[in-house]
Formats: structure tokens, C-alpha cells, sequence
């Protein structure tokens, strides 16, 4: 390998501190007067024999750390000052096999690295390390081969040998040497040291053209005694020995090169080292003749590089990991073109990526662009030929012929070609060069499946951070930092779409008396939004009435039938029409396949607002849309339901056989048959839900999951749908979307879903004179209120549903009373009375509620069986899964381990095979109590530690408080102490957050804690 010297600080440049090109080493900032030398307690530094470059003063150095922190910290740094998703840090961590617990262990990862390296914060959807890239080896390394690139564009060989010399000084061996990923290995590594070796051969090159031919000679031997298929080293080396009057030795360098080539890859050598051999024949051997000019692609006389690129973009942000993508699908010397697809909505930046990109990449043919948008394919080749050096008058009339001579003057260069815009694969393919090492990079919007052994990336918006580091840059960053909460505010109304940024921007860099806030408020006004994003000629309406404008009738009016819909994304089944066409345009984006095995869409805020825009103009709004979609909306949420509670209270019987129908929308009667499908109490986990035999008639397990999958698929489109029904006007179909959804909120503990659609509901039902719905809605208000621990806020819900209803429904909603009421006499009568109602009437449902929630407030075992023979009868197994939970805590309770240990087993036999993953983490609870209770320590731990994971993954925080609490416990008859006390401040911590005092329990460990250890939490 190479030796490179080291590096002096460049002036008024920060030091490095953080290196990668290497081993992972650290530098602590050092202090004034310090000593030299490694300091205590210190995590990572160089591994041994690793080479140092002498620094005046201090160089305290970290000592190395575990293997997965490594990772992580190195993953940081090679995004320095931007955002890195938590997904990424996974698929760097556990290469794209994560754990569940992955997330939490993450956090702990982070937690421990920032005892040791200042600056990592938590943002959202990932984290960042707040460092300027220049104390990053890596950034500086690309930072100062771009300037060098720059310079000898600009005819300064000098400047540019000197600064590619300092860009490889950094380098202390193989990139990451000692990091253990895979992705960071494949996405950033080989990239780098590709670029290492193109920077080295590029410095070479200009010391010949410098006549220093023999000064470089012993430096070629050793790169290709390292990298011996490279056949631009070898070229190099023959011009440098040529130059040095060493023919000879030219001459046996080129058989030699030949012989690897042959024997290694059954390849003759390509064009460009057979020109440097020819250059060897034909030249004297005296060291007088000059250096070979900069290379030209072709085969011809020499002459001056292509560059038709843009100019790059002064104040271009992040976009890391597309352009990480592109260089790692760079193709290497004399290896067959490639084929890259850049691709996205409208406005998210596909130009300036390639721009920036095209600056980045030197192959030696030199650069074209063309911009194609709405051109022939004809006529762009034209522009490429007199590019390549056709004549005028030697330009082919015909498209065949110009494509024939493309290729053929394509064929011996390695050239990157920009083609920007495209509309389609027939307009690509007569364009694509054929040279060996050229590379092709299109931007469109579309992914132009079609176009063959190419490869895609789907651009999105910026991150959060990203956004606002580019709003600073066009903006100003005294503006920004002044505001952060206008400037989030104007990342947010602009959905992060960086011709959006842009143009809020330029219209606050253009008027410094607006206030961010200002800006903020006139982007607030949905009406108004797309009507200020315009300045200058740059407008997001523009770009996306070129999108709109290139459709097809039928698919524009599919996209203003979506201008109804407020969802972030949807499948085709909504509209029931096929959504691709829109996605080939780039007005949706495909988001895969979601849970239930749908595919779907989604757009950005700015397309919604235009689609709604030219439906309010074109069409007359959306109420009609939306009334035209609510029967098939509602119709399949319905169904879907009926999975989760089949069973219907009052009959026994499923919910497509009962009175349930007699409701439908528009009916809005007061007097219908009694409600039943409602369905039951939900006594813990959605406990009223089931399979139903009549007749021998059941579904299946699979169907259960099915549509639970479904349900929770399609959750997001169905929330928003509430609103989009409500605002309408259409308040039938959105009290009863909102009804039909409390389940799957139940279910899954998504609480803020449920308190919106609560609300809405209650508003729509009132809105519509719909007592018995406005009753079902207070009813479901109610369990969500019991769900947070607000027994008050739920028996006032309560309360206001009963003068609306009578019969079942009432004795269901006193049923609910009991369960919230803290006098254990009082709720023993309210369920009692509703146990003779249910009895009398035959309600089997009702029936086998009141039998458990009876049993509970008894302490009866012998009640809870009761109300599980019910279950089972009724064919409900989540039902069952409900009753066994309460049957294992009441054995628990009177020391009865083993029975308490045989109900929660088969407990979670059921949550499993339906795929409930919270009610399965409520049943882990309760074996861990019994771990605890028999003994074993390590098993209450571990079990109480996997229902955190699935509640926090959740986000149902109480939960898991309450496993942390079961896992502290255990962790305190292990006598890991230290472990308690992180815990328990974590759980302090829930509680401070919640804003309620801190429980009994949570003071006798604090006290115990402090007891041992002489600690106070």
C-alpha cells in the first residue's frame, strides 16, 4: 500500500478530532497546558502500530470500545451534521437482520457514547453528532479532493497536486478498518477507497504533466503491486517511466500488465494502456519529451476535456446517502457502462443531486448534460455528437444513423452522461453511451421500469434537519437560529420539499424586514400556500400543472378524485382504480407493500393541495367524491370489524346476521332495533372479540388476522377519513367510521388516533340527531379513558351516554360503570343487575362479560371459568385469551403458581396465533410475576424485558412503566443494583411525565434502592 505523508493543519481550518480513514480513532479536544498522552477513562484511539502524524502538544487519544458502539459512532461520523435515520443505524448495526428490541438497544448504544464524544442528539426519526464535517477525516479527505478537482479545472496543476497530496495524507490505512458492518462497507468504505486510489491517480497524472515523471515512478509500483487489474495505474506507470527515459523498463512493465490481465481475467488490455504502450513505442528515450496532456476518452489526438455539466450548486444540502449510492454504482475502469435512475415527485431535487454528483464523479471521457423534458431523442443527440466533436454538416439526418455514430463515438471513452428530466425509457435508450467505465445518470419522474439493467432510487423529501440546514443556507443562518420554531414551522408547511424550501427562502432572503413567523403564518393558509411558494420564475403549482398536464383524462380526474382524500397514503381499493400510472408520473410514490399485503401510495402535501385545488375547480369540490366512496369505505371497515368482534351482544350470533344491517348509512333513525352489534365490554385487551359457530359457520384463525392485519394496514387512510367525512358534511358515514374503528384503537393502544376519531364522531353524531350513536361513541370514549388510568373522565362518559339509551345498551353502559367504580360494594351490585339483565334476556354476550367482570370484583376463579366456557361457546378466543389473563392474576394472587402460570401460557398460545402482540406482552406480565414469586429471578427479568420491548415499540408507555417495575424488582434479587437504579429513574421519569405522583410501589423501591446503596433517586 502506498505511504503517504502527513498532514500539517490547514490554516483557519478546524483540526481533525474524528477518523475513519483508518482504524476508528478519536482525539479529545485538548486542553490548554495539557499533557501529552492517552488519558483515563478514555473509549476509543488507535489500534497498535497504527501510524500518527506529530502534532504539537497534547493528543489525549480514546482506548477502543465494544464492536457495535464502534458502528454506531462511525455511522455518525460519516454523516456528520445530519440526520441518521434509526433505520439505517440498525441495517449498520445488525446489517438489515435487527432484533425487536433493536430501537431500545440502540438507545442505549447512544446513551453510552455520549458519556465519551460530545455532540450526538436525538432528533426525530434518528439521531445526528453536531460536529463540522472538516473534524471528520473523511469529509475533509472529499472536501479537499473537490477543491483540488477545481483547481486543476481551472489550469492550477500546482495548487491542485498540493491539495490532492494533503487530501490523501489523511488516510492511516483501509477505511474503517476495524468497524465490524457490512453496510457501512458496502455504502461508505468502498466508496471512499475507490475515491482514495481515483484522487491518487489523478494527483500522479498532474505530476507528469509536471514533467516529475521520475519522482512518481517508485509510487506507481507499489499501487499496482497492490491493485494489479487496475489498468490505469499501470497506464500511468508506463508514461512515468517513458517520461523518466526508462524505455525499457516501460516496455516490460506493459508485458507484465498484459500477463495479469490475461491470466486473471482473460482480457487483453483496454484502449487506454495500449495507448500509453503506443506512446512508449513511438517515443525516444531521452527524458526531454513533455508529459502527456490530460487524457481524452477517445482514441484520437489528444484534446480538451468534455465538461458540460452545470454549475454546482453553492448552497446544496445533505443528500448523503443518494449520493453515496451513486458513487458506489460507479463503475470502474474498463467494466461495462451502468445505468443510474434518479427518480421522485416533483420539486425534491433530482437536478441538483445529479449536479452535485456529476461533480463528484471524474472519469476520464469528461461530462455531458442535456436536459430533456418534452425534446425528441433525435434532437438531444444532435446537441451530444457536436459535443463529442461531430462536424455541423457531419451530423446524420436520420435517428438510426445518429444513434450508430453515438455509440461509435462513445465507444472508446469512459464518460459520465447527465441525461436530466426524462419523460420516458424510449427517450433514454438511444442516448446511452457504450464506452466501458461510462456511467449514465437520469433523473425523472418516473422510474422507468422498463429501462433495461438499470438500476433506481427513489428521492424524497429532506429530512427535518436537512431542511432546515437548507432554509439556513439560502436564508441565512443568524435568521434561522434566531426563529428554530418558524423555521420547523416553514420545514413542516413546506413538507420538507426542497423547491418549496427554496422558494420560501429566496422570498425571505429577498424582504430581511418578514419574520420567519411572518412567512410561517401566510404558509398556514391551506387556500393560500401554493399561491406564496412562487418567486421568480420557480413555482411548485408550475412543476406539478407539468406533471398534471402530461396525463391522460382519465388519470387526471383519478387525481382530483384523491384531491378529497387528507391521507398521507392509501391503496387502489379506495379510489377502484389503478393508482400506478400516477406513481409512473411521480405525482404518488409507491411506499411498498404494507402489512396486509396491499400496495401503497402515497404523495407529498404540496401534489394534495393541488390535486384538491383542481378538483374544487374542474369538479365542484369533494363532498360528492366522498359520498360516492363512503359505501365501500365503510362497507369494508365494517367487515373487517366483524372479525375483531364477531359476536353480537344479544344474540350470540355474528354481526352480518343480525340487526347491524338495518343500519346503514343515511338511515339515521332513532328507533332501530336494539344495537347489539355494538359490541360488548371490553374488560382488557379488545376481550369482546371472537369467533362465532352458528350452524356449524366459523371463520378462521387466519381470516382473524387477516383482517385485524387490514384494519391496522389501512388505520392512517381510516383516521383521516373521519375527518374528510365529517368536514363534508357527511356526519352518518363519519359517527359510524369512527364507531367501527374503536377495536382496532383498543387493540393496538393507538390512543391519539382514538381520541381524535372520538371527538369527531361525537360531533358528526350530534351534528346528525343519531342518539344511539352518540351513546356508542360516549361508550367508547369511556374504555379509552379507562385505558389511560381516568376512571373519573370514563364514569362521566358514562353518565352522559345513559339518558340515551335503554334496554341492553343501558345495562351495557352500567356494565362499564361497574368496572370504573372504586367502592367494591357498589360495582359488585351495578354488575350483578346486569348479570340477571343479560341472563334474562339470553344475551350470551352480555352474559359472559358480566360473568367475568363479576369474578374479578369477587376475587371468584369460579365465575372467570364461567365466563370462559361462555367465550368458547360464542367461539370468541379473544374473548378467552381476556378471561384466562384475569383467571392467571386471580391464582396469583391466592399463591396459586402453577394454575396462575398454565392460564397466562395458554393466554399468550392464543394472542399468538391471532398475531396481538400487545395482549401477548400483558400475558408475559403476568408469567414474569410468577418467575418472581417462585424464585427465579433471571426468568422474571427476561420476561418482564420483552413485554417493555413490545409496549414501548407500542408507544403504551404506562405498560411499560409497569414491566420496568416487575424487571427492577428482579433485578434487585439479583443484586444488580446499578441496573435498578437506571431503571427506576426511567420509571420516575414516566411518572413525571404523566404529571401524577409517584405510586406506593415506586417509593418502597426508591427506598430499598437507597437502603443498599446509600442512593436517593
Amino acid at each position: 500500500m502506498p505511504k503517504f505523508p502527513a498532514l500539517p493543519d490547514e490554516e483557519g481550518r478546524s483540526p481533525v478530532r474524528f477518523r475513519v480513514l483508518g482504524p476508528l480513532r478519536v482525539e479529545s479536544r485538548p486542553q490548554p497546558g495539557a499533557l501529552s498522552g492517552p488519558q483515563p477513562g478514555a473509549l476509543f484511539g488507535p489500534p497498535s502500530g497504527a501510524p500518527s502524524r506529530p502534532r504539537p502538544g497534547p493528543e489525549p487519544q480514546l482506548q477502543p470500545g465494544p464492536a457495535k458502539h464502534r458502528a454506531v459512532l462511525a455511522a455518525l461520523l460519516v454523516s456528520a451534521g445530519r440526520v441518521v435515520q434509526i433505520e439505517r443505524l440498525m441495517a449498520v448495526v445488525w446489517d438489515d437482520r435487527p432484533p425487536a428490541s433493536a430501537e431500545s438497544v440502540l438507545r442505549v448504544y447512544i446513551s453510552a457514547l455520549r458519556k465519551l464524544v460530545d455532540g450526538i442528539r436525538t432528533v426525530p426519526s434518528g439521531y445526528l453528532i453536531d460536529v463540522e464535517p472538516d473534524e471528520v477525516d473523511c469529509h475533509r479527505f472529499e472536501r479537499l479532493v473537490g477543491e483540488a478537482r477545481r483547481a486543476r479545472e481551472a489550469g492550477r496543476a500546482e495548487v491542485a497536486v498540493e491539495g490532492f497530496r494533503a487530501a490523501l495524507a489523511l488516510w492511516r490505512g483501509d477505511a474503517m478498518a476495524d468497524i465490524e458492518s457490512s453496510y457501512l462497507r458496502r455504502t461508505r468504505a468502498v466508496p471512499l477507497e475507490e475515491l482514495r486510489l481515483t484522487a491518487l491517480e489523478e494527483r500522479v497524472e498532474l505530476d507528469l504533466l509536471l514533467g516529475r515523471g521520475g519522482e512518481v515512478v517508485g509510487e506507481l509500483r507499489a499501487l499496482v503491486g497492490a491493485y494489479p487489474l487496475r489498468e490505469r495505474a499501470w497506464a500511468l506507470l508506463l508514461d512515468a517511466l517513458r517520461q523518466a527515459g526508462r524505455r525499457a523498463e516501460a516496455l516490460a512493465a506493459y508485458q507484465e500488465a498484459r500477463r495479469v490481465l490475461v491470466d486473471e481475467l482473460g482480457l487483453e488490455p483496454g484502449a487506454e494502456l495500449v495507448e500509453a504502450h503506443r506512446r512508449v513505442l513511438s517515443s525516444e528515450t531521452s527524458s526531454n519529451e513533455g508529459p502527456p496532456p490530460i487524457r481524452s476518452a477517445g482514441d484520437g489526438p489528444p484534446h480538451a476535456l468534455i465538461n458540460e455539466a452545470p454549475p454546482d450548486i453553492s448552497d446544496f444540502t445533505g443528500r448523503a446517502a443518494v449520493l453515496d449510492w451513486i458513487a458506489a454504482g460507479t463503475p470502474g475502469q474498463g467494466s461495462a457502462p451502468v445505468h443510474l435512475v434518479v427518480h421522485g415527485p416533483p420539486g425534491c431535487g433530482k437536478s441538483a443531486v445529479a449536479v452535485r454528483a456529476a461533480t463528484m464523479i471524474a472519469l476520464p471521457g469528461g461530462r455531458l448534460y442535456a436536459s430533456l423534458r418534452d425534446r425528441q431523442p433525435g434532437a438531444v443527440l444532435e446537441d451530444l455528437l457536436r459535443s463529442l466533436g461531430c462536424p455541423d454538416g457531419a451530423v446524420p439526418a436520420a435517428l438510426d444513423e445518429r444513434v450508430r455514430l453515438y455509440r461509435g463515438m462513445t465507444a472508446p471513452r469512459s464518460l459520465l452522461v447527465v441525461l436530466d428530466d426524462a419523460t420516458d425509457e424510449a427517450q433514454v435508450r438511444p442516448l446511452l453511451p457504450t464506452g466501458p467505465g461510462s456511467l449514465t445518470l437520469v433523473t425523472s419522474r418516473s422510474p422507468l421500469a422498463g429501462l433495461e439493467a438499470a438500476r433506481a432510487y427513489e428521492l424524497g423529501v429532506f429530512e427535518p434537519g436537512e431542511a432546515v440546514a437548507m432554509l439556513a443556507e439560502v436564508v441565512g443562518r443568524e435568521r434561522v437560529d434566531a426563529e428554530p420554531e418558524a423555521a420547523a414551522r416553514i420545514v413542516r408547511l413546506c413538507g420538507g420539499l426542497p423547491l418549496a424550501l427554496r422558494i420560501a427562502g429566496s422570498r425571505l432572503a429577498r424582504k430581511p424586514g418578514w419574520t420567519l413567523e411572518h412567512l410561517a403564518g401566510r404558509l398556514g393558509d391551506e387556500r393560500r400556500r401554493l399561491d406564496e411558494l412562487s418567486a421568480g420564475d420557480l413555482a411548485v403549482r408550475g412543476s406539478l400543472a407539468l406533471g398534471y398536464q402530461g396525463l391522460a383524462d382519465s388519470e387526471r380526474r383519478l387525481l382530483r378524485r384523491l384531491g378529497a382524500l387528507s391521507a398521507p397514503d392509501f391503496a387502489s381499493w379506495a379510489l377502484g382504480a389503478d393508482l400506478e400510472p400516477l406513481a409512473e408520473a411521480g405525482l404518488l410514490q409507491s411506499r411498498g407493500l404494507d402489512e396486509a399485503g396491499g400496495e401503497r401510495y402515497g404523495w407529498h402535501d404540496l401534489t394534495r393541495l393541488y390535486a384538491a385545488e383542481r378538483l374544487a375547480a374542474e369538479d365542484g369540490g369533494p363532498a360528492a367524491v366522498l359520498a360516492e366512496l363512503a359505501g365501500e369505505i365503510l362497507d369494508r371497515t365494517r367487515q373487517a370489524r366483524t372479525a375483531l368482534l364477531p359476536a353480537e351482544p344479544g344474540s350470540g350470533r355474528t354481526v352480518a346476521h343480525t340487526a347491524e344491517h338495518v343500519l346503514e348509512p343515511g338511515s339515521g333513525r332513532a328507533g332501530e332495533p336494539s344495537l347489539g352489534w355494538a359490541g360488548g365490554p371490553s374488560l382488557g385487551w379488545a376481550g369482546d372479540s371472537g369467533l362465532v359457530r352458528t350452524g356449524g359457520w366459523g371463520l378462521e384463525t387466519g381470516r382473524l388476522r387477516a383482517d385485524a392485519q387490514w384494519l391496522s394496514a389501512e388505520r392512517r387512510f381510516l383516521v383521516a377519513t373521519v375527518g374528510d367525512f365529517h368536514r363534508a358534511g357527511l356526519h352518518e358515514a363519519a359517527w359510524r367510521l369512527a364507531f367501527y374503528l374503536t377495536p382496532l384503537f383498543e387493540l393496538g393502544a393507538h390512543h391519539d388516533d382514538w381520541h381524535v376519531t372520538a371527538a369527531t364522531g361525537l360531533d358528526s353524531a350530534r351534528a346528525a340527531g343519531h342518539r344511539e350513536g352518540e351513546a356508542l361513541l360516549l361508550r367508547g370514549l369511556a374504555d379509552l379513558h379507562r385505558a389511560e388510568g381516568r376512571p373519573e373522565s370514563a364514569a362521566a362518559a358514562l353518565r352522559a351516554a345513559q339518558p340515551l339509551v335503554e334496554g341492553l345498551e343501558l345495562a351495557r353502559i352500567t356494565l362499564r360503570l361497574g368496572l370504573v367504580e372504586r367502592r367494591p360494594a357498589e360495582a359488585e351490585r351495578a354488575l350483578a343487575r346486569c348479570l340477571r339483565v343479560f341472563e334474562e334476556a339470553g344475551d350470551r354476550r352480555g352474559t359472559a362479560d358480566a360473568l367475568r367482570a363479576l369474578g374479578v370484583v369477587r376475587g371468584d376463579p369460579g365465575l372467570v371459568e364461567r365466563s370462559l366456557n361462555a367465550y368458547g361457546e360464542l367461539g370468541d378466543p379473544r374473548g378467552e385469551a381476556e378471561a384466562l389473563l384475569d383467571l392467571a392474576r386471580l391464582h396469583l394472587d391466592a399463591h396459586r403458581y402453577a394454575r396462575a402460570r398454565d392460564c397466562a401460557e395458554r393466554r399468550i398460545r392464543i394472542n399468538r396465533r391471532l398475531g396481538d402482540r400487545l395482549p401477548e406482552a400483558a400475558g408475559l406480565l403476568v408469567l414474569a410475576e410468577v418467575a418472581g414469586a417462585e424464585g427465579d429471578p433471571e426468568g422474571a427479568a427476561r420476561l418482564a424485558g420483552e413485554a417493555e420491548a413490545t409496549f414501548t415499540a407500542h408507544s403504551d408507555r404506562r405498560n411499560a412503566a409497569k414491566a420496568l417495575i416487575i424487571r427492577i424488582k428482579a433485578l434487585l434479587d439479583l443484586d444488580e443494583i446499578d441496573a435498578a437504579v437506571d431503571g427506576l429513574a426511567r420509571v420516575m421519569g414516566e411518572s413525571d411525565s404523566f404529571g401524577e405522583p409517584r405510586s406506593a410501589e415506586v417509593e418502597l423501591l426508591s427506598q430499598e434502592l437507597h437502603r443498599r446503596r446509600g442512593l436517593r433517586i
